[in-house]
């Protein structure tokens, strides 16, 4: 038979390995038992992913995949139910999608790691989607995936079953069903058969550009001046007493106590300041609805423009040169930091930066920051603003990227970066991009374990590096100086944790370098749940290649390259290796030095 040809061959791969199930598991982002299963011929996938993944873990020539696929397909086709006819099925098959590795990917790394967490995808939404367990850039669902998508597919094929037991009489109704389903069932079966393309190669590649420094922003969460104990890029205002509210507490007072003391120190510690605008007066605003503070600070844009131009004009003037930049309101998309129409908010913008581009013309203008764009209502305010022109008025893009769930893999905002790309890209532009912040209920967050908060802020920027082909410029965390977040880089007054002497680690890694490229699984050659960039460094001596390797889950092992020299850790320990070396790759990044 040929599902047993098939097994002879997979068998024999696995036996001249040498390698155990549980070792090619590792190797392929499989369990143990699903490798077992497919060795012993108990199941035929309907996509010869799983199969050429495993045949390359063991060794496999050309040849030998090739003859792979060949059986494969025999025994996919034998193994096939007898068909009616695509039309004759009442409940219908899910069929595949089309979707990039690297979102794909990321989007359903969430659901995989964390299936209770917010954001995990249910059942329905499987339907016709994507799963990370092929070897393909596209693939179906309908031979493997989580619990519940095996359920589902069980559901079919049990109803299929049921409508054969009960069959005579169900004739008249499934007659009358099946003739006003044919036409789209029909469809249906010619997509099902129908082979996604499989492209090889990194999610992108350009020629080599310096990691800026500034990639590296934190958003201050204090009032004192005092900067980072350890090394950032950047520095954001918000949440540190410089509200709009807090600087003009009366019409034409100002107090600048607090912003002076973050410029000075920003200044010294040698860090571009991101200023943000928000939070309006109460004066301005008698009527406006509150903002999440205690001091009466406005939600609403304030009753007349010519206050918000006073201020803006004030606040510019004092600050020429010091400050690099401005983000034109905090939150744009969230009621609780602006209720006023996006129309308002556009004009606000055009007059913000007249004024800005007037009485400092080297100042970068970031448009108001939007959020929320998980939600439809999020992604129609970034669409509203877009197509009313207001990023014409601006040199960047204000987003902000997080995952859905704190506890979810920070590549998981790759979706949202694509989501953002889209919209954009459907009204004509393309910005460059900041990403300025997360979501309100961040504080909400349950904190994550010492470990995973140290891999998460690693990766938290690698995924900004990695959505360089999206435009992003530059990512801002949220906090600097505050504790009750998931992920805390250091106390005001207390010593940086492990997360931030991590994220510095990843600056030292990176002071000299130049990226040349990002790309995830199987595309590239390793394992499915591996990401990996590689760069370009100019050492003190001479220039030479490497690469950052990292697991959205989990590990597996990785083959070491034809020129590597060194594996670099987070903890600063460094081991020397060969190519062709076994490289076991977990979440925590490394860096594999190639020579030169």
């Amino acid at each position: 038979m040929a599902t047993e040809r098939l097994a002879e061959l997979l068998s024999e791969l696995k036996l001249r390995s040498g390698r155990s199930y549980e070792a090619l598991g590792r190797r392929t982002g499989m369990s143990r038992s699903t490798v077992h299963r497919y060795c012993r011929g108990e199941i035929v996938p309907d996509s010869y992913g799983p199969l050429e993944r495993i045949a390359k873990a063991c060794g496999a020539t050309k040849e030998e995949l090739d003859e792979l696929y060949r059986r494969w397909s025999q025994a996919a086709e034998a193994s096939r139910p007898d068909e009616l006819d695509a039309s004759a099925d009442p409940v219908g098959r899910p069929t595949p999608e089309v979707a990039s590795a690297p979102v794909a990917y990321a989007a359903r790394a969430v659901s995989a790691g964390s299936a209770g967490s917010a954001g995990a995808v249910t059942p329905a939404e499987f339907e016709g989607t994507t799963y990370p367990s092929d070897n393909r850039n596209s693939v179906s669902i309908s031979s493997y995936g989580p619990p519940e998508v095996v359920s589902l597919r069980r559901r079919y094929a049990s109803a299929r079953q049921r409508l054969v037991v009960m069959g005579p009489w169900l004739a008249i109704v499934c007659l009358v069903a099946l003739t006003a389903s044919a036409p789209m069932a029909s469809r249906s079966a010619r997509q099902a058969h129908a082979v996604a393309q499989w492209i090889t190669g990194p999610a992108w590649v350009s020629p080599p550009a310096p990691v800026p420094r500034t990639l590296f922003g934190v958003t201050l969460n204090s009032s004192t001046g005092t900067m980072p104990g350890f090394r950032v890029g950047a520095v954001r205002l918000w949440d540190s007493g410089t509200r709009w509210a807090e600087i003009q507490p009366r019409r034409g007072e100002f107090d600048w106590t607090v912003l002076d003391r973050h410029v000075a120190g920003a200044r010294e510690a040698g860090l571009p300041v991101l200023f943000v605008l928000g939070g309006t007066p109460e004066w301005a605003s008698p009527g406006g609805p509150p903002a999440p503070y205690p001091d009466g600070t406005r939600a609403s844009s304030p009753d007349s423009l010519a206050d918000w131009d006073a201020f803006v004009r004030a606040l510019v003037k004092r600050y020429r040169g010091r400050i690099e930049a401005y983000e034109l309101w905090v939150l744009a998309t969230d009621p609780r930091f602006y209720s006023g129409s996006i129309e308002n908010l556009v004009e606000m913008t055009r007059r913000a930066s007249r004024i800005i581009r007037a009485e400092d013309p080297r100042a970068t203008l970031v448009c108001p920051g939007m959020g929320s764009l998980w939600s439809r209502e999020g992604q129609d305010v970034l669409r509203r603003f877009a197509h009313l022109g207001g990023y014409g008025f601006c040199d960047v893009a204000g987003i902000k990227l997080y995952q859905r769930s704190a506890s979810d893999p920070p590549e998981s905002m790759l979706a949202l970066a694509a989501t953002v790309d889209r919209v954009l890209h459907e009204a004509g532009i393309q910005p460059r991009l900041w990403s300025t912040g997360t979501t309100y209920s961040i504080t909400l967050e349950r904190p994550l374990d010492e470990q995973k908060a140290r891999d998460y802020a690693v990766r938290f920027f690698l995924t900004g590096l990695y959505a360089r082909k999206a435009n992003l410029e530059r990512m801002y965390f949220y906090n600097w100086g505050g504790t009750k977040i998931p992920i805390v880089l250091q106390a005001e007054g207390g010593a940086p944790t492990r997360a931030a002497l991590a994220v510095e680690q990843l600056q030292r890694w990176l002071a000299r370098a130049e990226s040349r490229s990002c790309g995830n699984g199987l595309a590239i050659n390793l394992s499915e749940n591996v990401w990996q960039c590689e760069f370009t460094i100019t050492g003190p001596e001479h220039r030479y290649t490497a690469t950052i390797r990292w697991a959205v889950t989990g590990t597996a092992d990785t083959t070491a390259g034809p020129k590597a020299t060194m594996v670099r850790r987070l903890d600063g320990s460094a081991e020397v290796i060969r190519p062709g070396d076994t490289v076991t790759v977990t979440e925590e990044p490394i860096l594999i030095e190639d020579h030169p």
